[in-house]
This record gives C-alpha cells, sequence and structure tokens, in this order.
C-alpha cells in the first residue's frame, strides 16, 4: 500500500508512530504537510502537486489535520479523495466532528446520550437561555475549542452571564452545557478503529481542575469500557462518519453521555495507558479497506 499521512509536524509523537507502524507492515508512506499542497481543480480531473512535483497514486491518506488548519486541510483531504485515496476520515466527517454545536445535533438527533446543551446568539434572550439549561453550574465551551482550550466552568447564574457576554463580545461562538457532577472530573477516551473501541483510558482531572485533558494535567489509565460505553462510543463515531475517532464519554446517572468526537485523537497517551499498539490497528484497518475497494467497486457495478 502506498500511504500519505497528512501532517504538519513528522516528529509529533502520532505521526512517528503511524510511520512506524506502516514500515513494520511493509508499506510505503511518506508524510505530506497539507500546507504545502496545493490543487488543480477542472472538469477534466484533479492534480495535487507537493513543494514544485506532482504526486499522485496514493492508495490512502490518513488525516492527522490541526485544528487550526481545518479549512485547508479538509480541501487537501477532499482533493485526495477526488483522485481516488482512500481516508477512514472523510473531509466531511472531519467537519462534522470539529464541529461541536453541529456534532452535538446530529448525536442526539440519533438518541446518544450527552450533557443538556444550549445555544444562541441575541444578548437579549441570554437569561431564557440559561432557563432552558436550569441552575448552575454551567460549563461554557468555545464551539472550535481544542484540548481543554477554551471550556470553562462558572458556579453562579452571574459568573455564566458574565462569560457569555464577555464571549459575544469577543464575536466568539460557544456552547453552554450542564455540569455532570457525579463524574467527578473524570471522563473516559474510547479510541474507535472501524467499528470497534481497540483501546480505552480514564482520564482524571488535577486537583482544583474539572478539565480531564492529559495537556492540562490529567492523569491517565488504561480501563476496559464497558459494553453500553463501547456501544455508544462506536455509534458516535459512526453517526459522524469517522472510521477512527477518540471519543470522549462521561459516566452518569442516566448511562455514559459522549463530551465529543474527536477526528484526529493522539496516539500518545492511549498507547501508553492501555498497552495497545494503537498504531498498528489503524494501519491494518485502512490497508484491509484498500484491498477491499475492488471488490466494493465490482459490487456496485453488478
Amino acid at each position: 500500500m502506498k500511504l500519505a499521512i497528512l501532517s504538519r509536524n513528522t516528529k509529533l509523537y502520532s505521526t512517528r508512530r503511524l510511520v512506524e507502524a506502516s514500515r513494520d507492515r511493509g508499506h510505503s508512506v511518506r508524510v505530506l504537510d497539507p500546507l504545502r499542497c496545493y490543487m488543480r481543480i477542472a472538469s477534466d480531473g484533479f492534480q495535487m502537486h507537493y513543494k514544485g512535483r506532482e504526486i499522485a497514486g496514493y492508495h490512502a491518506v490518513i488525516p492527522r489535520i490541526g485544528a487550526s488548519v481545518t479549512r485547508y486541510g479538509s480541501a487537501v483531504l477532499r482533493q485526495f479523495e477526488l483522485m481516488d485515496s482512500y481516508s477512514p476520515n472523510t473531509s466531511d466527517a472531519i467537519l462534522r466532528a470539529r464541529d461541536k454545536l453541529r456534532s452535538h445535533q446530529l448525536l442526539a438527533a440519533q438518541g446518544i446520550g450527552l450533557p443538556a446543551t444550549v445555544f444562541g446568539d441575541n444578548p437579549d434572550d441570554t437569561a431564557d437561555l440559561l432557563s432552558m439549561l436550569g441552575p448552575p453550574p454551567h460549563v461554557i465551551k468555545l464551539n472550535e475549542g481544542t484540548q481543554g482550550a477554551g471550556v470553562m466552568l462558572t458556579e453562579k447564574l452571574s459568573a455564566s452571564k458574565g462569560v457569555i457576554e464577555a464571549l459575544r463580545g469577543l464575536y466568539a461562538n460557544f456552547l453552554v452545557q450542564e455540569f455532570v457532577a457525579e463524574a467527578k472530573g473524570a471522563d473516559l477516551r474510547c479510541f474507535v478503529v472501524g467499528g470497534k473501541v481497540v483501546a480505552a483510558m480514564k482520564r482524571q482531572a488535577p486537583k482544583g481542575d474539572f478539565r480531564s485533558n492529559l495537556h492540562r494535567g490529567g492523569t491517565a489509565k488504561g480501563v476496559r469500557a464497558s459494553a453500553a460505553e463501547q456501544d455508544v462510543a462506536v455509534r458516535a463515531a459512526q453517526v459522524l462518519g469517522l472510521g477512527v475517532a477518540g471519543v470522549d464519554l462521561i459516566r452518569s446517572a442516566r448511562g455514559p453521555l459522549v463530551l465529543e468526537v474527536n477526528a484526529s485523537p493522539g496516539l500518545e497517551g492511549i498507547e501508553e495507558a492501555s498497552g495497545v499498539d494503537v498504531a498498528v490497528e489503524i494501519v491494518d484497518y485502512v490497508a484491509g479497506r484498500v484491498r477491499e475497494k475492488p471488490a466494493r467497486r465490482l459490487a456496485a457495478r453488478r
């Protein structure tokens, strides 16, 4: 298999592990910076150049597209798709997952549990908006924040109104959610590959914080997710169209609730905590889908 990994930095742990796993499996692999890919789009075909040379013929592309380059990176990935490269996470699926509001709407429409969420635009509606959610504490999240950045906990109604007023003054897009106290600052990261949970870890927020992200000082340990948690994680990934996803859940009195579905989940924390070679799981899944492609085309023609 001729494989491309879209990543801005070859030294990142996740990128390095995917390269190692690909080479260990005998695949040809190259890391491409999506911002150095540029495209020709015409009715007679699609073309891609990279640092002055044409690139083509990749059987598959694994996207590791950071939030800051989502728009351009997804356009590059879409060009690869149009040039007949397979991706476990399509450009449209990545865009769905990156938009927290859209992804929450899609998940809720399929009956997947998540914290109650409100969203509004006009300052005149803030009081009624918060009444729809219920009393504080409230969790306020930037719509496109990552790794716990842009997530705030407000314990009084006046604080919620003040933060909302400030964010609106900055023209920021944000959501407000209920705070699920019984989670006790912990969440569960389920790593989904090809419709199954291949690894899971429980993350615990540091003392004095409620965010369990490892980038925020949280700690992690490998766990086995329950059947219900695995089912919710797999369904959430499928609803958004993701073959590879990190699904963050919290354990609540009403069952597992989805906090977020990450389209470019990091490998370092999950591999260290669980002991599972997640990179190999991803590469083997992608290779399997590439091998199945001719059969799928034949079946479609029939």
